[in-house]
């Protein structure tokens, strides 16, 4: 049976570029760009693994997830992939000698170019190197394995980006990424408390295997994936966290846009851009000195966000 989760039409030729890709970050878009580069006229073809490696090899020790599979394919698609090919991660495939993962997975695409990061690995116990790749490639099609790119002095992956949305370092995970992180969702109905507030909230909850910024007032953007406001950026003032103040317990996302009260979202995908981190979360006394610090937040959001190129 076939390893991949998708079939798409198999190319007469093409080059190939290999790699997890969570997030889809400058460094990975830059593979794709320099592969592209090698030979216009091919069709790019983006293999991807799916779940995350880790989560088979380490269960319980993989890492958060910077997006979802379906945003990962929508944003290699943007950065130039004609073809997205997701191969299923087992514990079968883990244990594949590099040759027959090359025999399996990279040869039916029939590549005249394979791209790949310096550090990428495959094969039994990731015995198979890039220069394993090359000396199983002869006289069939030619390695290229491409340095990790630098941003700002430090080394740009998955793991920092991690990281820095971890500590609600927000621009730090721009840099890297190349774009604000964003995270995309249906929204969901709450407890209404930002309504009575005057401050009424998109709410997402997200599932536990997906990266969320560090608890916290954030500015922002939201836009709705339908409905009237379909595609349109509005500017927000964002929560995370469990809302202290009144004893919740599960952690969500709350978006306030501002100067909006009219606007009904239940039930749509929107997708929330955090641009930077305002403030911690704190729990306060009671309504009015929520209220009171609320006002102050939307006022700093509007600050942060117009020097924003989105507003």
């Amino acid at each position: 049976m076939s390893p991949t989760l998708n079939t798409p039409a198999t190319p007469d030729r093409s080059t190939v570029v290999i790699g997890n890709f969570d997030g889809v970050h400058r460094g990975h878009r830059e593979v794709i760009e320099r592969a592209r580069a090698l030979d216009p006229d091919l069709p790019l073809v983006v293999v991807t693994f799916w779940p995350h490696p880790a989560s088979v090899l380490t269960p319980g020790r993989e890492p958060l997830l910077l997006c979802s599979l379906e945003r990962r394919i929508e944003l290699l698609e943007q950065a130039g992939a004609s073809q997205v090919r997701v191969v299923r991660f087992t514990r079968e495939l883990a244990n594949w000698s590099p040759e027959r993962f090359v025999e399996r997975v990279i040869n039916p695409l029939n590549p005249a170019h394979v791209v790949v990061g310096r550090n990428f690995r495959f094969g039994h116990r990731a015995l198979g190197t890039p220069e394993t790749l090359a000396r199983m490639g002869e006289g069939r099609f030619d390695v290229n394995s491409l340095q990790l790119l630098h941003v700002k002095g430090s080394s740009t992956s998955s793991t920092l980006i991690r990281a820095a949305i971890a500590e609600g370092k927000m621009r730090q995970a721009a840099d890297h990424l190349g774009r604000d992180f964003d995270v995309h969702q249906v929204v969901v109905m709450g407890d209404q408390r930002g309504r009575e507030l005057g401050f009424p909230t998109a709410n997402l909850v997200l599932g536990a295997q997906y990266a969320v910024p560090a608890d916290g007032v954030y500015a922002g953007w939201l836009t709705p994936e339908s409905g009237p406001e379909a595609g349109e950026r509005l500017p927000a003032a964002i929560s995370v966290g469990s809302n202290p103040t009144f004893d919740g317990l599960e952690q969500r996302i709350e978006s306030y846009v501002l100067d909006r009260t009219d606007l009904d979202l239940y039930g749509v995908e929107i997708t929330v851009e955090f641009v930077d981190r305002l403030r911690g979360q704190v729990k306060y006394e009671g309504r009015e000195p929520l209220i009171r610090q609320m006002t102050r937040d939307v006022e700093a959001c509007r600050d942060v966000l117009a020097e924003d190129p989105g507003l």
